[in-house]
């Protein structure tokens, strides 16, 4: 299993739109390409990170990641939805995707040495 880190930030000012594409589109259709998400978070607001958005994705390997992302990319469902929600001009300045692997020392037996 792997994970995938996903950071977004919002273009200025347009963050309720964003959140809102999440809610009533996007989430849905990582449901629908097999895309598990296991938390979402938005950062604290400060100064820096008022329009950052991070959520984490699950998938069996890196083959399961890359179709899964494929196939969301080109849903002709997502092509219309970001169409329309960025038609007053982009929502997103920019993402960063950190692919996450358990290491083996981790996976075997981390919930003893949790209780240490």
């Amino acid at each position: 299993m792997i994970f995938e880190l996903r950071k977004y930030t919002a273009m200025p000012g347009k963050m309720p739109d964003l959140l809102k594409r999440f809610e009533n589109h996007t989430l849905r259709l990582f449901k629908k390409h097999d895309m598990s998400i296991v938390g979402f978070w938005c950062a604290e607001i400060d100064d820096n990170s008022a329009d950052e958005i991070f959520y984490l994705l699950t998938f069996k390997d890196r083959n399961h990641l890359e179709t899964s992302w494929n196939q969301f990319f080109t849903d002709e469902e997502w092509i219309k939805v970001k169409k329309e929600s960025e038609k007053n001009g982009p929502l997103v300045a920019g993402v960063k995707s950190t692919i996450l692997r358990t290491p083996a020392f981790f996976r075997e037996g981390h919930e003893e040495r949790r209780r240490e």
